[in-house]
């Protein structure tokens, strides 16, 4: 009976000194990554590489934290190192999608493709990167809807960074009918492109005839912007030229169809 006391006591101890380092050092760690997350150190840092490192920190801190426990209940540390390297090795085959998803985090911070704050289009998905972790991406769609993107997908996927240039130029087609002076089209896309503010007159401006059928003349409209104004650019640009083909009677492809129906 005394030697089962004893067992009894050494093992319920080990138990409640183990159930203590848990919970201490659960909060140490939360309280330590929240001081580190917000810390001056972390704030010169890339916000790409900030968040990455938080992430990193935090898992690493929890696995030190879980072979204290398990050092704390007994088990000898040869037996845990057996144990972690076949489990290591089981978790690893199992979770190989997992691990693909850490290397591509790892891949993303060495070679930054894009980085926090950027509009991307990649993997079916496009909006701006609010976050890169070890194992996901997630960005904010322009309607606010957030995707999250496995890192792995995204090391094997095409990435067009839209903001990565100091420079984005915005595309656009008009028609008209084929009686409409070319010269006049082209001469009426520069005057409305140059009463748009976020319009840059540097680079120039582009307005030329680039195609067209037996009733229609097409034209390609192209503006210089910065990366942030693209949008407002786009439909400025477009209703600019809209108001003043309006304004000057600009004969549209369909219009004049119709009439010469007439």
């Amino acid at each position: 009976m005394e030697n089962i006391l004893s067992v009894v006591t050494t093992v319920v101890s080990h138990i409640l000194l183990a159930l203590v380092v848990f919970l201490v050092g659960r909060f140490i760690i939360k309280k330590f990554v929240k001081w580190l997350d917000k810390s001056k150190m972390m704030e010169k840092l890339d916000p790409s590489l900030h968040t990455f490192l938080v992430s990193f920190i935090r898992i690493l801190l929890f696995a030190l934290l879980v072979v204290a426990i398990i050092s704390i209940l007994g088990v000898p540390a040869a037996s845990i190192i057996t144990v972690l390297a076949s489990a290591g090795l089981a978790i690893g085959m199992a979770l190989q999608g997992s691990l693909s998803n850490l290397a591509g985090g790892i891949m993303l911070m060495i070679f930054k493709p894009f980085k926090v704050g950027d509009y991307v289009e990649t993997a079916g998905a496009s909006g701006n990167v609010t976050k890169i972790t070890m194992f996901y991406t997630v960005l904010t769609t322009l309607d606010n809807k957030r995707v999250t993107i496995p890192n792995g997908s995204l090391m094997n996927a095409n990435v067009t960074n839209l903001t990565a240039e100091p420079l984005r130029r915005v595309d656009l087609t008009f028609t008209c009918a084929k009686s409409e002076s070319v010269e006049k089209i082209e001469a009426l896309c520069l005057e409305a492109i140059a009463t748009v503010p976020k319009a840059l007159q540097d680079p120039e401006p582009f307005a030329r005839v680039s195609g067209g059928t037996n009733e229609a003349m097409e034209f390609t409209v192209r503006a210089w912007c910065d990366p942030a104004d693209y949008w407002d650019v786009y439909f400025d640009v477009t209703g600019a030229i809209v108001r003043a083909f309006g304004r000057e009677g600009v004969q549209a492809p369909a219009l004049r169809v119709l009439n010469e129906q007439k």
